[in-house]
């Protein structure tokens, strides 16, 4: 079987978070073809090992996608579907680099659950590991190295409040809910950088009305991208300042590694290797690289096949030509990685 039946056998395993089983069993069919150990842990993140013994490199992926289905195809020497670069593309060519290892060390791939969500499955296994190395698969472009996330902030704001009658002078609680946003969008504002990546910023992506007999709660879903120099507890303050009722969903700080660590200097060799000229990336979303860092405190960089301006989109696709050549720069970078001193 070659890459890209591979490939579209794991995309035609829908996975949107909270249903990854079936790609889960196929990821793990797969990297066991390819000669790898694997088990799948308490809260059901595959895990693929080859080799023994340290240095440990571990290649942080995930398994699961956003909602919405798409049509699997391979045209022109491009593979469609929902996964295709965010983020089984990169998954995959993490199996098919580390497959080639030989001599000592471990090689770690995880394709992990529920990153799309609430990242619960980078959250049950980072206390349960400590690799010397991370490398995180997610979409960069072949020859790109992301060095740095912004933070996330999922909170849920709660508007309550009695239903009246809509010729009623008083404000309804929607419009209520909705007077808030301009001062959510004031307090980021106040916090702009000359870059996105340095800006804080607010998307308000649902409301929510529940009507229960005379009483209404109207629910506001707003995600915070939070740069380098907010920490999340900033925000927090905000709102109890604000008096506003919330609950967080979901909550990582930013995050920068240093672009001279080993990781990220056996993925530029590996790139220079390849014939292609490497940059360092910063990025306005926010991966499990974000969880990870803080808690191993190992070199790591994020990096993987793939436009990533496509993840979530309805025209998410990979070229196999991208594929192939990041499994050329992945090989030779974690080959390189596990002959430098942990």
């Amino acid at each position: 079987m070659d890459e890209s039946a591979r490939l579209v056998e794991l995309v035609n395993a829908y996975s949107p978070s909270g249903h990854e089983a079936d790609a889960v069993r196929v990821f793990t069919r797969i990297a066991e073809s390819l000669g790898f150990r694997t088990e799948v842990d308490g809260i059901g993140n595959g895990i693929a090992r080859i080799g023994s013994g340290r240095p440990q490199v571990l290649v942080l992926g995930h398994i699961d996608t956003v909602d919405g289905e798409l049509p699997v195809r391979v045209e022109d020497g491009v593979v469609y579907g929902r996964g295709a670069c965010d983020a089984k593309g990169p998954l995959l060519a993490a199996l098919l680099a580390a497959r080639r290892h030989e001599g000592a060390g471990e090689i770690v791939i995880v394709a992990a659950v529920g990153e799309e969500k609430d990242s619960r499955g980078a959250r049950h296994m980072i206390p349960r590991h400590s690799p010397d190395f991370l490398i995180v698969a997610e979409p960069s472009g072949s020859e790109k190295v992301t060095v740095a996330y912004k933070g996330n902030l999922e909170v849920a704001i709660a508007f309550e409040g009695e239903r009246a009658h809509l010729s009623a002078p008083a404000p309804t609680t929607v419009e209520t809910a909705l007077g808030a946003i301009p001062e959510i969008r004031g307090f980021c504002a106040s916090r702009a950088g000359p870059t996105p990546f340095s800006s804080l910023t607010a998307k308000v992506h649902a409301i929510h009305t529940v009507r229960i007999g005379s009483r209404e709660v109207v629910e506001v879903r707003v995600n915070f991208r939070v740069p380098t120099s907010v920490r999340t507890e900033e925000l927090l303050k905000f709102l109890d300042d604000g008096g506003l009722s919330y609950r967080v969903t979901d909550r990582s700080e930013a995050v920068e590694v240093d672009s001279l660590n080993p990781v990220a200097r056996a993925l530029v060799a590996g790139i220079r290797e390849a014939g292609g000229r490497p940059t360092f990336v910063r990025k306005s979303g926010s991966s499990d690289l974000n969880l990870a860092v803080p808690v191993w405190g190992c070199p790591a960089a994020a990096y993987g096949p793939g436009d990533a301006h496509l993840d979530h989109t309805d025209q998410e696709a990979i070229s196999l030509d991208e594929l192939r050549r990041s499994v050329e720069i992945l090989s030779h970078a974690i080959q390189r990685v596990l002959r430098s001193p942990a």
